[in-house]
Parts: structure tokens; sequence; C-alpha cells
């Protein structure tokens, strides 16, 4: 099978020829840059870097698909979010984030915009899609990513006060969360268009650090379901931390894939989410992808294989200076799956 077949396989809950390896979120490294000889910023601004930056998770590491972008930024900026740099000489280390103030308050109304996929960085993400799909054809499935509709909103009011409302005043998160989905989805809709094979929603301030399970089922689980329903292509949902009380409402989303970290009970996962969703996760990105050595990855990819993981994969967005061996012992061990 080529990279496409074997994920799509699974997904299709046929028997691939291996177990799958890839990101569900950014997999650039500093070191990778340097094989292709593309660095930050151009790989978050520039759609022919962010192309090559991305394919790097295929021709250098073996990964079985390629995603992008690489920061969670996108949709906010487009409606109306100021955005900083990452660190270092113009922007040249780290990922951009989203800088204060915020463009709403939480008593006003929010709008999505007519020209919101011409704004911003969002024509240079679809031009990367384009040619990576001249590229690669059907040889790997491309992963386009958005952000989910809590974290968008959050971007649009800041987190303390959406965190605040959905406590004191939820009904006012609302008009946030529609225009946040709409943002989402959109987005997903045109990366599809220009070729994405699967899109990967992260959703991290949805995650129970941040909120209840409660605020989750009674306030984000109908916009996500409304976002997946209207998405045509497999998906895949990533929520950082430790998600074992959301599980359970995470697979009645719509998701294909629930992305999750070794800190979530994968074993609970199966048990809550039932057969039909794949379980998609398997190595801590600080704690062992960053700091530990190769020999300690492919042990922890073993545990996460025997717990039930079908799609070997960063347990979250790879930090930028992750050495590349940790990231090919990956791959090693899913060749022999």
């Amino acid at each position: 099978m080529n990279a496409k077949e074997r994920v799509m396989s699974v997904i299709n809950h046929q028997k691939p020829d291996r177990i799958p390896c890839f990101g569900a979120n950014s997999t650039v490294t500093y070191e990778q840059m340097e094989k292709v000889q593309v660095f930050w910023p151009e790989g978050h601004e520039k759609g022919e870097a962010m192309a090559k930056q991305a394919m790097a998770a295929y021709t250098v590491l073996g990964f079985d698909a390629v995603r992008l972008p690489f920061s969670q930024t996108f949709e906010a900026e487009a409606l109306g979010c100021k955005i900083k740099p990452g660190r270092g000489v113009d922007g040249n280390e780290g990922i951009p984030g989203i800088d204060e103030p915020p463009p709403y308050k939480l008593d006003d109304t929010p709008v999505f915009p007519e020209d919101f996929l011409s704004r911003g960085r969002i024509p240079e993400l679809i031009k990367a899609v384009r040619i990576i799909k001249e590229k690669l054809g059907d040889e790997v499935p491309i992963v386009g990513g958005i952000i989910g509709p809590f974290t968008i909103a959050a971007a649009l009011i800041d987190t303390v006060p959406l965190l605040k409302a959905t406590v004191k005043t939820p009904e006012k998160i609302h008009p946030f969360l529609e225009v946040a989905e709409k943002a989402g989805t959109s987005l997903a809709k045109a990366l599809i268009d220009a070729g994405a094979d699967i899109i990967s929603c992260e959703d991290m301030t949805a995650s129970p650090q941040m909120i209840s399970p409660e605020t989750y089922r009674d306030y984000e689980l109908e916009y996500q379901r409304k976002q997946f329903e209207a998405i045509s292509v497999p998906k895949i949902l990533h929520i950082c931390g430790k998600v074992d009380r959301i599980v359970e409402w995470m697979g009645q989303t719509g998701t294909d894939i629930l992305s999750i970290e070794p800190k979530a009970d994968a074993r609970l996962a199966r048990e809550k989410c039932g057969p039909d969703v794949i379980l998609m996760g398997g190595v801590d990105t600080a704690s062992t992808l960053f700091m530990k050595d190769a020999e300690v990855v492919k042990q922890t990819c073993e545990a996460s294989i025997a717990d039930g993981i079908q799609i070997l994969a960063p347990g979250c967005a790879v930090a930028p200076g992750t050495p590349t061996e940790n990231l090919l012992a990956m791959v090693e061990v899913a060749k022999a799956h």
C-alpha cells in the first residue's frame, strides 16, 4: 500500500499492510527546515514555503500524511484578531499566536465577513494545499487543519472573559460560537476544494483543563456536530489534555478519528465511543518526543498500540526542537505493526 491507501484503509475499517503514522497537529521541526531549506516565518506566510515544510513529514520523516498549517491563527486573523509573530529574529522561531486586545467584548455582536476566505494568510494556505496535491497526487493524504469553535470564540473575546461567561452568562457565548463554527467550516470546505483529503479540527480551549465537562456538553458539542456534518471528508477531532470526562461526547460529534494524548485513557475512549471511531495518538510531545531518546519513544509507541491506538501519532503539536531521530523512531515502530 502507498501512504494514502494505508490511511484510508484504517478509516474505512479495513486491514492495512501496517499501522499508519502521521500527525493530527503540526509536525514541523527546525531540523526538517534545514533538510528542505525552508524556514519560518515564511512557512507560516507563503504558500510555496508552507507546502515544502508540510511535505517534509513525508519526504524527511516518512510519515503517512502531510499536515498544514503549523499555527492556530488563520481563522482568528481573518476574523479580526491581531497576530503576534514567533520568537527570534523576524519571527524565525516559534509559532505565531493571538495578540491583545481581542476584536470583541462579550456584549458585542460578532460578524462573519463575506470575504473571509480572502483575508489574512488563508489564500496562501489554500495555495499550499494545491501545490502539495499537484506534487504528491494520491500518493499521500493531505490533512488540512482547522480550529474548533470554542477556541476561535476564545480568540474573539479573549479566553478569560469566555471562561467566566460559561459560568455567569452562558447565553452570551452563542453568537461567538456561531461565527467561530462558520469560520472553521468555511475554511475546511475551501481546503477540501483545494485537495485536502482529511480535516483535522483542533479545539484546545474545549479541554477539560479549561472548561467543565458540562460546558462542553451543553454549549460546544452542538457546534462541533454542526461543523462535522458539513464536512464531506474524514474528520479528526483533537482536544488537548486528559479528555476522559468528555470523551463520550467527543465520540458523538460525528468525527471519524479521535486524536488523544497519552494522558487520556485509550481503553476508556474505546469503551465510551464504540468500535466505529478510530483512535489516534501514541507519544507525549513534551515529556517524551522532545526530552527523551529514540528507545523511550519506541517503548511508548508499543504501549500505545497495545492500548488500542490505530494510528500512531504525536499526542499533540510537535515541539519545533524535537530531534528527527525520535520522529523516525515512531515510523520504525509503525513499520513493525
